[in-house]
């Protein structure tokens, strides 16, 4: 007999192992399910969009197709980057296309036991409960989970189009 395990993300532990692509961003340590990245890269020129959402830096072309870049600094509600360091970018694919998080740093690609994966706490601010899946416990930290159809849409959305 096949076991088949259904979910919330946001209140169960994940079965198995799982694989994340880490970043920091202020200092903070995020993972983001590796099937969902198409690929880091250093920094990139971003043009930006007049009337754009403060959350979206701009586009950058990405050999040709033409991505948002979403400042994951302003998404999270955090102060932005200083002016003389560069963000990173994760290339993440979602069902609306190709999108570009704006990172601090990549870090590596990490295998969690789903045993350390617990929910996120009641009292995180609502801004960030509606980013983050739930949290690893690590040997030396913690890893937040980000979730990354949330991450696109625009910021203080639940459901709704996406940014990408």
């Amino acid at each position: 007999m096949t076991e088949t395990f259904k979910r919330d993300p946001a209140t169960t532990a994940i079965p198995g192992t799982a694989q994340y692509c880490t970043f920091l961003v202020a200092g903070l340590y995020f993972g983001i399910d590796v099937r969902r990245v198409q690929e880091v890269l250093r920094s990139q020129d971003v043009t930006p969009v007049p009337q754009a959402p403060a959350v979206i830096a701009g586009l950058i072309n990405l050999r040709g197709q033409i991505v948002p870049a979403v400042d994951m600094r302003r998404r999270l509600g955090l102060a932005d980057r200083p002016a003389q360091t560069q963000s990173m970018n994760m290339v993440i694919r979602s069902e609306e296309g190709a999108a570009s998080l704006l990172v601090d740093e990549i870090g590596d690609v990490l295998d969690v036991d789903g045993a350390a994966f617990e929910p996120i706490p009641d009292n995180l601010a609502p801004e960030q409960r509606e980013l983050i899946r739930g949290v690893c416990k690590l040997r030396d930290r913690l890893l937040l989970v980000l979730d990354a159809e949330r991450a696109l849409e625009p910021a203080g959305t639940q459901t709704g189009a996406g940014i990408a």
